[in-house]
């Protein structure tokens, strides 16, 4: 199996049926909803903050030192400095389609049979969908118009924070939701899942694996039968100090005419979630 930095191996046993498979297929659906913040990400500072993917790389970099460590973010600052032979970036010349092997469409499903609003994965789902209406893209682009962008004021390197904070909370959103569902779906079908020991395999051999799921761990340490990750202290501070950085990235590419749904959805969820 594979092994954390301290050696532990992050090798389970889930519970009796499908457990299993329905735990790596939830880890699939969050691994999608995680790609899409990424992208929006990086969206946002290539085409608002007009970066270079030199720029890219470096912030990614820097933001791989902190709450963002993450296997995702890693990998994603070598892509920005990926050249081609002919000495292009090879990120400029990808086409912007996004294919799907189903486990996100399954985790979306089962989270409407089990009314889990599941809105930033299958956010995901839906905006690979979209990606795929290439031709109808390029003609919409043509024929329906956007906002007329006046030049905003915003300080770049408060923005590039500002964007930093709501991805991370944007993550801890997507993974309270997808830990919900494990939840749901444990009491329906009798499982009594360990949340805190899939939270701790999932450090090591995944797409997912990111520094914050001992975080994860730590909190189902202390309580297994948690509502929600939100309502916890470490993940209830971070909320409350990242949620205005989410609400004004989530505005200001409103107004720019950018699409950011996992953004969007983030914030939704968020704002519905602590409306009495």
């Amino acid at each position: 199996a594979a092994k954390t930095n301290d050696q532990e191996s992050c090798v389970d046993y889930i519970g009796p049926d499908g457990a299993g498979h329905y735990v790596k297929m939830v880890h699939n659906g969050i691994e999608y909803s995680d790609m899409q913040l990424i992208s929006e990400t990086y969206f946002l500072l290539k085409n608002m903050l007009l970066m270079s993917n030199e720029e890219l790389a470096n912030t990614f970099d820097n933001w791989n030192e902190g709450e963002l460590n993450s296997y995702l973010i890693s990998i994603t600052k070598e892509i920005f400095k990926k050249k081609d032979s002919s000495g292009k970036y090879l990120i400029d010349l990808i086409l912007d389609y996004a294919d799907n092997k189903g486990t996100g469409k399954w985790t979306s499903k089962s989270a409407l049979d089990l009314d889990e609003p599941l809105s930033l994965i299958t956010e995901s789902v839906f905006f690979r969908y979209l990606s795929a209406l290439k031709e109808q893209r390029v003609y919409a682009s043509k024929v329906l118009s956007g906002p007329e962008i006046n030049k905003l004021s915003f300080n770049k390197k408060d923005f590039i924070e500002k964007i930093r904070k709501a991805l991370y909370l944007g993550k801890i959103i997507s993974y309270a939701q997808g830990f919900s569902q494990l939840k749901a779906a444990s009491e329906k079908y009798k499982w009594n899942l360990s949340y805190g020991k899939i939270a701790k395999i999932f450090r090591a051999g995944c797409i997912i694996r990111a520094k914050f799921l001992q975080k994860i761990t730590d909190a189902y340490a202390e309580k297994n039968d948690i509502v929600n990750l939100l309502l916890t202290p470490y993940f209830k501070n971070v909320a409350n100090e990242y949620q205005n950085a989410l609400r004004s990235v989530v505005s200001y590419a409103v107004i720019y005419g950018m699409p950011i749904p996992t953004f969007s959805a983030a914030i939704a969820y968020y704002d519905s979630y602590r409306t009495a």
